[in-house]
């Protein structure tokens, strides 16, 4: 396959193998093909309705409050952190990767106090070095977590650290960014204050909201908290009582997205179903991967279904902006590695993708290799 008749997805785009943007069905896309009045009581009343969907996730309707805002997940990440922690707090953050160290960046421009408990980016927090310095360390207010750190794809034990930052009697801030909609995650086994995702990643809907699942009663405490007024989700909840209107203009043709994109999960089977299908796209990959001689980071034991890193090859014939863009014109978009010690590419298993997707990928990386004069990469 060359560039002239490269792979194209039902609406003539690129696959995107990455941990976002990513590919949508064509039915999301044509969901934002309208316009809607941001003050019109269809807006608010589908606005409370993708609210409700959120919260039903993760069984947290009964306990939790929805915040929307306008923007990437890092957005919400930064609202999470300026409103949950107030200014005397002090966060425990639990890093292995780099958007643990993106939550060390945010707590450095907020001013709050912070502490790091740092793993290697291919190892998982330790949820008993955790407990031995929350015992060690009384004047910690609250913890935070990326649930599946996509700098390497790994998976950390979120219901063991919840367990943990509970029986210690502080509040637990989540990066669910890469995992909701596909990873288990419910109030029913994980207690957390507070959790930021987005309408990309696993939704299957468009980069331009995120949102916060937060505790109401942790909520109701958090008044004047935040350093920003755009990012303040207290002031942003009130508005929304009062009534069902966003303070500032809303990503209308992005909520429009979300919400037909939150009807295809469950119209999948919801978390179950979407992660099962991440789960046989990664498993295709990995393998038909491993088959041409690229290894893995990670085992398989540590591997979230979302995105896989593998290592560089040790190939003279291997360039990898040349197999990128090469893979590129082949209608397949890949993602560079961001792992510290080790030089890395990743492959992402998530999307409007199956495994007749991800076997085609796997026969556009063989032909590349080809096009490259690499037969096999011993590697």
């Amino acid at each position: 396959m060359m560039a002239d008749d490269k792979a194209q997805s039902p609406d003539g785009d690129a696959y995107l193998l990455t941990p976002g943007p990513l590919t949508t069905s064509t039915t999301v896309k044509r969901a934002m093909l309208h316009d809607m009045g941001s003050r019109d009581v269809n807006f608010i009343g589908l606005n409370r309705r993708v609210c409700r969907q959120l919260l039903d996730i993760v069984d947290a309707c009964d306990s939790h409050d929805c915040v929307p805002l306008p923007g990437s997940g890092t957005f919400a990440v930064e609202a999470m952190l300026a409103t949950m922690l107030p200014a005397e707090g002090k966060l425990l953050n639990l890093v292995n990767g780099a958007y643990g160290r993106r939550i060390n960046e945010i707590c450095h421009y907020l001013g709050r106090a912070y502490q790091v408990q740092e793993t290697a980016e291919d190892v998982p927090v330790d949820p008993v070095a955790l407990d031995r310095v929350l015992s060690e360390n009384r004047d910690i207010t609250h913890v935070s977590v990326v649930y599946c750190e996509t700098t390497s794809g790994i998976l950390n034990p979120l219901q063991e650290i919840a367990e943990v930052v509970a029986r210690h009697g502080r509040a637990l801030l989540i990066d669910a960014m890469s995992g909701f909609g596909a990873l288990p995650l419910s109030t029913r086994h994980i207690t957390f204050s507070a959790l930021a995702a987005s309408s990309n990643k696993c939704l299957q809907g468009v980069p331009g909201m995120g949102f916060c699942l937060i505790r109401r009663e942790a909520l109701a405490q958090c008044a004047g908290h935040a350093h920003s007024l755009s990012l303040d989700l207290y002031a942003q909840a009130q508005a929304l009582k009062k009534n069902g209107q966003w303070r500032f203009t809303p990503p209308v043709q992005c909520l429009l997205a979300l919400a037909q994109a939150l009807d295809e999960l469950n119209e999948e089977g919801g978390v179950r179903a979407r992660g099962r299908r991440y789960l046989e796209n990664c498993r295709v990959l990995t393998e038909g991967m491993r088959a041409m001689g690229f290894r893995t980071l990670l085992s398989d034991a540590l591997q979230a279904p979302i995105i896989v890193t593998f290592h560089m090859p040790d190939h003279s014939g291997f360039n990898f902006q040349v197999f990128f863009n090469r893979l590129s014109a082949r209608g397949y978009i890949i993602y560079p590695g961001k792992i510290t010690h080790a030089d890395t590419f990743r492959i992402g298993c998530i999307g409007a993708l199956g495994v007749d997707e991800m076997r085609a990928a796997l026969a556009a990386v063989k032909a590349t290799l080809e096009q490259m004069g690499i037969d096999h990469l011993n590697a």
